[in-house]
Order: structure tokens, then sequence, then C-alpha cells
């Protein structure tokens, strides 16, 4: 692979995982769902316990949806990207922080964590899309109530 084109796979799979983050702070929650494979490997063990599993990119996403809803805030962002690409498939780390915000008239909280984000892309027709995500927490900060929080 030619030193250009190197660079051109690098800064779109830098633009998917960093729209992953942006569209779910947004609530865009079917453009977010165009960024996944149909099937999305999981491991949010270390915020919720259990298993890693796989789920399809609707139950993914469905779940932010509900876990994130319309009077909960949420705001993402990651940095330090480390993106090895092989071929039609690569793999990212990058550092993250976000937090929660319930509305006022739920009785308010935050919940804030840092952590280290791993995740598998693939590439398609359409472009790069996340086959695997994983978090795993640094530091948690604040009620977590407000994290679990649903409707």
């Amino acid at each position: 692979m030619d030193e250009i084109a190197a660079l051109v796979d690098r800064a779109e799979i830098e633009d998917v995982v960093t729209a992953v983050f942006d569209t779910t702070d947004a609530k865009n929650w079917p453009v977010c769902q165009e960024l996944f494979d149909d099937e999305v490997a999981v491991d949010f063990t270390a915020l919720n316990g259990g298993k890693p599993s796989t789920v399809t990119s609707a139950q993914l996403v469905d779940g932010w949806n509900t876990g994130l809803h319309a009077k909960k805030q949420s705001f993402h962002t990651v940095s330090n990207y480390a993106i090895n690409v092989d071929g039609a498939e690569a793999g990212v780390t990058a550092k993250g922080y976000a937090y929660n915000v319930l509305d006022a008239e739920l009785g308010g909280g935050i919940w804030e964590v840092w952590g280290v984000y791993r995740l598998r892309l693939v590439r398609q027709a359409e472009g790069w899309k996340v086959t695997a995500l994983a978090f795993e927490v640094r530091r948690t900060h604040g009620d977590d109530a407000v994290r679990t929080h649903t409707l």
C-alpha cells in the first residue's frame, strides 16, 4: 500500500470512530447505526459486569437510545488515537472521557468516566465499519444512578 493510501485509510478510520461518539451525543441513532457492521462484538463488562457478547448493530444502538434518552445529556471525547491497519481490517485504541447529566426535572446529577476504547473495523464497499467495541474503565466519578437511569 502506498503512503498516501495508508494516510487516507487512517483519516477515514479516525473519522468513523469520532463519528460514533458524535452521533451518540447528538442522539442521531440512524446515522450512528450505519457506522457499525451488522453484528458487533461488544465488551462493556468494566462498566456493567457480565460477559462480552455479540449483538446486532440495531440492538447496540437501541440500547444506547434507551440509556442515553432525551432527558439525559451525554458528552464523549476521544483522543490519542493509535490506529493499526492491516489490509481491509484495522484496530484502534483511543483514550476516552464521557459524562452523563440528567435533566433537572429528573433530579439532575452527573456521572463521569475516563478510560480506553478499543475498536476493530473492517473496510466494506461503503467504507469502514466498526465490528468490535470495548471500553476499559480507568476511573469513574459521580452518581452511578445517572449512568443507569432510563425513562
